[in-house]
């Protein structure tokens, strides 16, 4: 039975957050775009923890729901790595560069998934 785009998103704020990712938002973009259903955001302290952050991710999304992410951007950089996974994009952040872009923002009219992390 394939993974709903929640139950996708779900497995990936875990994923990060069992790497000690920072602010991880779920936000819901079905009711406001047909780019796709869900953002994930999230923030690393650090380069290293940025790339441990999208390890992870890809490690348990893999595992748990068998899909691979279309494509990976900002791996050379990792101030900005964006997972696109079709239906769920997530985004790890470095703190200075997520002020800078504020998707939360951009994206105000969305509403959050509460994500109920440890």
């Amino acid at each position: 039975m394939p993974t709903t785009p929640l139950e996708l998103a779900r497995v990936a704020a875990l994923a990060a957050d069992s790497k000690k990712a920072s602010d991880v938002v779920l936000l819901d973009l079905s009711p406001v775009t047909d780019v796709c259903d869900y953002f994930l955001v999230c923030s690393g302290d650090n380069a290293r923890q940025v790339d441990a952050i999208v390890d992870e991710v890809r490690e348990k999304v893999s595992a748990n729901c068998d899909v691979s992410p279309l494509s990976c951007e900002g791996r050379e950089g990792l101030s900005w790595v964006l997972l696109d996974y079709g239906s769920v994009v997530v985004h790890v952040f470095r703190p200075e560069t997520r002020d800078y872009y504020r998707l939360e923002s951009l994206w105000a009219d969305a509403p959050r998934v509460e994500l109920d992390l440890g």
